[in-house]
């Protein structure tokens, strides 16, 4: 399991984060990622969910229905998602050792929880998600 370093950044803990954003016609789950509001997240003992994606992958876009579905839920009010641009940010998803786009890495706090790269199948996408709440 890999951990990130962590800061306090208790300003950032205080700030709610949009489930979608983007316009409508092509919204995406989530938020780039923010390397301040995901160690607060860490801090706070939240669930996160990290999501090396790329818009011209099928994958993700099949993800991105669970993700949106899984994370609409009541008990996922609290969660932050955040997006990791696979073409754009190399060294970021690297550092959390994923090797390609489509890979999903939940945490409870500083905790990882489980990850599933390149995988479509609702019932095991959605189970690397709900396991950072348990």
């Amino acid at each position: 399991m890999r951990h990130f370093p962590a800061v306090v950044v208790v300003a950032s803990m205080t700030i709610s984060f949009p489930l979608l954003v983007g316009p409508a016609s092509a919204q995406v789950a989530g938020r780039a990622f923010d390397r301040a509001a995901f160690e607060a997240a860490q801090t706070a003992g939240r669930p996160i969910l990290v999501w090396v994606h790329a818009p011209w992958c099928p994958v993700c876009r099949q993800q991105q229905k669970t993700i949106a579905r899984v994370t609409a839920e009541p008990a996922f009010r609290d969660m932050h998602v955040f997006r990791i641009d696979y073409d754009t940010q190399k060294a970021l998803w690297r550092a959390f050792g994923a090797t390609q786009q489509s890979t999903l890495i939940a945490f409870h706090g500083r905790r990882e929880t489980g990850r599933i790269a390149h995988e479509t199948d609702d019932a095991k996408v959605s189970a690397v998600i709900r396991g950072a709440i348990a």
